[in-house]
């Protein structure tokens, strides 16, 4: 493959376009540690919009119980928000296929094989993702279930096996014509993603989400990042588009510095519940404004739905089940 790295140099005058998504609520945040966490279908439906009014081409979703904001795989809470957020702005939905700790394949399989939306999400392998160690600097709970379910990811794994990858791959690449978000979390896991390339299971343009600062996965360092980079262009060479997400802090500043050396980026609530040191993000919206802000200073564009939907090659958003 060629070397040279996809989209990183302007083109023509119109410059380089860069896709901002917003992963809206997640699964890993509870309702104890931002009261502005969107819960509800009606809540998750508004804070997409809003994110995608103020800049988001892609919006990322999971779905919660509305009583206590409990992850949850029901397809039929997830139909509640999807065709709604689909009516009332031009985004691309990508609907998750990690899930929450404890769903099983077909927990994590039901939403995106109900909606066959144009994108999801894709983790490219097994890891420690652990969020244990906020329970010391909480105190009370708002949910009886938020403060088991945050000590568990100390001694559960997040299991995607090259069967479970390959088994997404097919039902919903093969099975529904969605395209992926490869998420990878650490340096095996973009050589993983070249093996199911290899095996033309994937095919480019590849959507690569390089994830930092998530305790068991790579490090929020810049020289990780661009690590991550140098390894992703030797492997992939110009066959994909590159993004950014970094956890808590990190998020802004990492893709920042992504975003200058030719990436995409993503940030929401999913990620990180602030907006600035000490200072709690009060929507999605605002995340997206102070990011876009950021990148228009730099010069940098920012995509449409239909330019990321061109440049990830997507089937388009008549083409999904909702």
């Amino acid at each position: 493959m060629s070397t040279a790295t996809a989209d990183a140099k302007p083109k023509g005058k119109s410059g380089r376009k860069v896709i901002i998504t917003c992963a809206v609520t997640g699964s890993v945040h509870t309702p104890t540690m931002s009261p502005y966490l969107p819960i509800t279908p009606d809540q998750i439906a508004a804070d997409s919009i809003a994110a995608a009014e103020a800049g988001a081409a892609v919006i990322h979703l999971h779905a919660r119980n509305p009583e206590d904001g409990s992850p949850t795989p029901d397809p039929k809470v997830f139909m509640q928000f999807l065709p709604r957020i689909k009516q009332n702005c031009d985004a691309v939905i990508n609907i998750t296929t990690g899930g929450s700790l404890g769903m099983s394949m077909e927990d994590r399989l039901a939403a995106p094989l109900r909606a066959k939306p144009e994108l999801c999400s894709l983790n490219m392998g097994s890891m420690n993702f652990g969020i244990f160690h906020v329970t010391d600097k909480i105190t009370e709970w708002k949910y009886p279930w938020e403060k088991a379910y945050v000590e568990r990811t100390k001694e559960n794994v997040v299991s995607n096996s090259f069967a479970q990858i390959e088994r997404f791959v097919k039902e919903l690449g093969d099975g529904c014509g969605t395209r992926f978000e490869c998420e990878c979390y650490d340096i095996g896991h973009l050589y993983t993603l070249a093996h199911f390339v290899d095996r033309k299971l994937l095919t480019p343009p590849l959507f690569v989400q390089t994830i930092f600062g998530v305790l068991g996965g790579i490090g929020p360092h810049p020289e990780d990042l661009m690590h991550m980079r140098r390894t992703a262009d030797r492997l992939f060479g110009s066959d994909y588009q590159w993004s950014i997400l970094a956890a808590g802090r990190h998020q802004i500043n990492l893709a920042t510095i992504g975003a200058t050396m030719g990436g995409n980026v993503r940030v929401g609530m999913e990620d990180s519940i602030y907006l600035g040191p000490g200072q709690l993000a009060k929507s999605n919206a605002e995340q997206v404004t102070k990011i876009r802000g950021i990148l228009e200073n730099l010069s940098l564009q920012i995509a449409t739905p239909a330019e990321a939907r061109a440049m990830l090659q997507l089937k388009g958003g008549d083409q999904v089940g909702f």
